[in-house]
């Protein structure tokens, strides 16, 4: 069963971060909270208001994308335990992985929670503070725990209308300077800049479908989530742009005139590559588009199209994949 799907959708979240008894000055650029590694700090964030005494030490990450912004940081020695992936850790965070306990397959109950006794709650999705999750954001405030929404996940009415890059990056600076690392995530943001601007040139002009799932009403890629965010990044031009939301129910008549030149399989455990791929190639009206013809192909992990640090991976690879398509 897909649990992901109903709450997947992808947000931009606005954090405003300050000093809890002061403010950075009015010509300051960066958030307040970089100022002091050590201080309170008080933000906004998915509308809910949030104060964090001191850098956390025992925080708790409730989806894969949370899990890999911290390690990515290095702050796997603030982690009391982590849940819910959705596929293995990246290699390169494996090892730091490890030393986090791993508190459920899905999400853990409130109560395993409070044994813990966390200081800070992380999740890329507002269902990780739903009642199969850490409940209610405000009971923990009640507590003294900070929480925390990645801007990939806040509830549709406080997130903003369309998702970009800059959002993840904002994610990381603001969790890193929740954890008093801001240095760290300028050196993680400037890389992961270079890698996209390394790639993202010659994929220009290439029109493409990202298709998600379904096969009655494929889901596509539409105008301001994720998707849109990944293949804007990357270059390429979505061929479903003009559809609302993050993903949209769509029509194989619409797919073959708008012809794309190449198709994004995303693979997933409830819904694979290979499945997509073999449907496509038995489909009467879809088996002669010259993209299917032709085996034009992206195959991405759902883990890398949940906004986080694994965005990057996926801009390469729909860039890389695309390269040498004419449109």
């Amino acid at each position: 069963m897909r649990f992901l799907t109903s709450w997947r959708v992808a947000a931009p979240l606005s954090v405003v971060l300050a000093l809890v008894g002061g403010c950075a000055a009015s010509g300051d650029s960066e958030p307040a909270a970089t100022a002091s590694a050590a201080g309170p700090v008080a933000f906004t964030n998915c509308g809910t208001s949030v104060t964090v005494p001191s850098p956390p030490a025992r925080a708790v990450t409730m989806n894969q994308s949370a899990t890999e912004i911290m390690l990515a940081l290095g702050l796997e020695d603030r982690m009391a335990g982590t849940a819910y992936l959705d596929d293995e850790v990246l290699p390169e965070y494996a090892a730091a992985y490890a030393k986090v306990p791993v508190l459920a397959e899905e999400y853990p109950s409130k109560e395993k929670l409070l044994e813990l006794a966390p200081d800070f709650v992380y999740g890329s999705f507002s269902s990780a503070f739903g009642d199969e999750g850490a409940g209610d954001r405000a009971d923990w405030q009640k507590l003294g725990v900070g929480t925390y929404i990645s801007a990939a996940g806040c509830p549709k009415e406080t997130r903003p209308a369309k998702l970009a890059i800059d959002d993840v990056f904002a994610e990381i600076r603001e969790i890193a300077a929740i954890f008093g690392v801001a240095d760290r995530a300028e050196t993680l943001i400037a890389g992961q800049k270079q890698r996209i601007v390394d790639v993202s040139a010659g994929a220009k002009g290439t029109g493409v479908l990202w298709w998600d799932n379904g096969t009655d009403a494929p889901s596509a890629g539409a105008c301001c989530g994720s998707p849109a965010m990944i293949m804007s990044a990357a270059g390429v031009t979505n061929i479903f742009d003009d559809l609302t939301g993050n993903w949209a129910d769509t029509n194989w008549e619409t797919v073959v005139e708008r012809n794309p030149d190449v198709i994004v399989l995303i693979d997933a455990s409830w819904d694979t590559a290979a499945a997509k791929q073999a449907f496509l190639e038995k489909h009467p009206a879809l088996k002669d588009l010259p993209a299917v013809k032709g085996k034009r192909y992206v195959t991405l992990p759902f883990s890398s199209t949940s906004a986080g640090v694994r965005n990057v991976l996926a801009v390469e690879a729909l860039a890389r994949g695309v390269g040498g398509v004419s449109s």
